[in-house]
């Protein structure tokens, strides 16, 4: 019986485990290049967060534009961004710069900074939220995802 609870017990922790390696490789860069991202940004995993780095499009030449980083969890849920910092340093071609990130909103931090949208930027950032140790993640090369669609309402809906 003993020999039994030990062989039922390690089959537990091996299905356990192989759920947990599941979920991280579901977690990495070539799965968020595949889904859309809630903000039309590039959405990467650091930690316990998810960051989606929203650009302005159509930005052909290198000026100052908006930065916008929002910080989620594994399950989408808003982070508050309050007490925490963050920088991003844009490298595009033989420019380099770094731009501080101010808390913004509920779950944003916002800056701006010199860059062209385009494929060839590439960003490292780093975060680090009130009370915990900072996260870093790449976005190169950044490639915008479409944003998800809006819900629409129902076309035969009959509105009183």
């Amino acid at each position: 019986m003993k020999i039994a609870k030990i062989v039922s017990n390690l089959l537990c922790v091996s299905v356990l485990s192989l759920g947990a390696i599941a979920t991280v490789s579901a977690h990495d860069n070539a799965y968020f290049d595949s889904i859309k991202s809630a903000n039309g940004g590039q959405t990467r995993m650091a930690g316990v967060y998810h960051f989606e780095l929203v650009l302005a499009k159509g930005s052909k030449e290198a000026k100052e534009n908006p930065i916008t980083v929002y910080v989620t969890d594994h399950a989408s849920k808003a982070l508050a961004t309050a007490g925490g910092t963050a920088t991003l340093t844009i490298v595009q071609g033989k420019n380099k710069s770094t731009v501080t990130l101010l808390p913004s909103g509920t779950n944003q931090f916002t800056g701006k900074g010199v860059y062209a949208s385009n494929a060839n930027f590439k960003g490292a950032l780093t975060v680090t939220m009130a009370g915990k140790p900072a996260e870093q993640a790449r976005f190169t090369p950044f490639a915008p995802v479409k944003a998800a669609p809006a819900k629409k309402e129902a076309e035969h809906e009959h509105h009183h």
